[in-house]
């Protein structure tokens, strides 16, 4: 054989040692998601999306859950889980944002990138990064919504009724809560927290764990200290589901109260269009998860952390308006359009 054919065996022999140490490498990275629930069809997406983007990109990866919304326990045993499998990043929805964090801290003290999906920790800098719905301004788009809807002399004497997630206050509650106030035009006092406004508009916040019943047992109550609401935020859309049963069950479903949202899953958007719900805001967990597995995976090669969008903490990964009663001066799409992008 030739020295020049020697050479040109050689290289072709370097470049297939270089391809099979590269797919051995991508093979070698573990990406973990953990959500608060399997069964909402927000971390449903989420998971398709996250797992979806390993097949694409070529890594492992599994998937964790808690058993219930607020199942610290739990996430807690998959972080440690995933630390042992010898994962290299994990991406988590965080049940409780402060309990969760001295084991966010074992994760990265054992040199795993953590990102979180959706809501922030507490403090927010516990994650390395955070890729999100911007939840304040998604609350703030539907109490605008509802203020503009009713008028700005019909809501000076509203009576607004608040469905929550959690006594925890974890942050996308809180944000979302706070958010609606300020759109809405209520004095929100301390926006890290919810509980501290004196508006007498204000009928009461219960708390529906993010479930279709809790927010039918929670729109119960309200309506027990006040009939006579007419405008309901819910933390997310099987909330608003739930409360639109309790309405209608109470004589209160011919369309008198505004029930508002955030959440932007297919059913949630059909409820749109059957005016159960007169306004959501529709975030993208497919796009969260997807992200994140893509910023791990470029973290185990090169070892770059995300940077947040511009004039932001976060990586914002964008929110629209849905209702099929617009208003002047407040962007928005209707639930036909929304429907070509909803998941769930």
């Amino acid at each position: 054989m030739s020295k020049r054919s020697w050479l040109a065996c050689g290289a072709a022999m370097a470049a297939l040692c270089l391809g099979v140490s590269t797919a051995q490498a991508q093979d070698d990275i573990l990406v973990g998601l953990i959500t608060k629930t399997d069964t909402n069809p927000f971390f449903v997406k989420m998971r398709e999306g996250a797992s979806a983007k390993a097949q694409e990109l070529g890594v492992k990866f599994q998937a964790f859950a808690g058993k219930f919304d607020g199942d610290n326990d739990t996430q807690v045993q998959a972080v440690e889980n995933l630390i042992a499998a010898g994962a290299k990043g994990i991406l988590i929805v965080a049940s409780d944002t402060k309990a969760i964090v001295p084991t966010i801290q074992k994760a990265k003290d054992a040199g795993l990138l953590v990102i979180a999906l959706d809501t922030p920790l507490e403090p927010m800098e516990a994650a390395q990064a955070t890729f999100a719905t911007d939840n304040f301004h998604a609350g703030e788009l539907i109490g605008e919504w509802a203020r503009r809807t009713m008028g700005d002399e019909a809501a000076a004497k509203a009576h607004v009724a608040f469905i929550d997630a959690h006594e925890s206050q974890p942050t996308v509650d809180v944000a979302r809560d706070q958010g609606f106030m300020k759109g809405f035009g209520i004095d929100i006092k301390d926006a890290a927290r919810r509980g501290d406004e004196d508006d007498p508009r204000i009928v009461g916040h219960e708390m529906g764990e993010g479930s279709e019943v809790g927010g039918r047992s929670g729109m119960e109550t309200l309506l027990q200290k006040n009939f006579d609401v007419n405008v309901v935020y819910t933390i997310n859309e099987p909330t608003a589901a739930g409360a639109w049963e309790a309405l209608k069950a109470a004589g209160k479903g011919d369309g008198s109260v505004l029930v508002t949202s955030v959440d932007g899953g297919c059913p949630g958007v059909k409820n749109v269009d059957d005016g159960v719900i007169g306004a959501t805001s529709m975030q993208f967990p497919l796009l969260m998860a997807s992200l994140g597995v893509e910023a791990i995976v470029e973290h185990a090669k090169n070892g770059t952390v995300p940077a947040p969008s511009e004039g932001l903490t976060f990586t914002n990964t964008g929110v629209k308006l849905v209702t099929d009663k617009p208003v002047e001066g407040l962007e928005s799409i209707t639930s036909a359009e929304a429907l070509k992008l909803c998941w769930g």
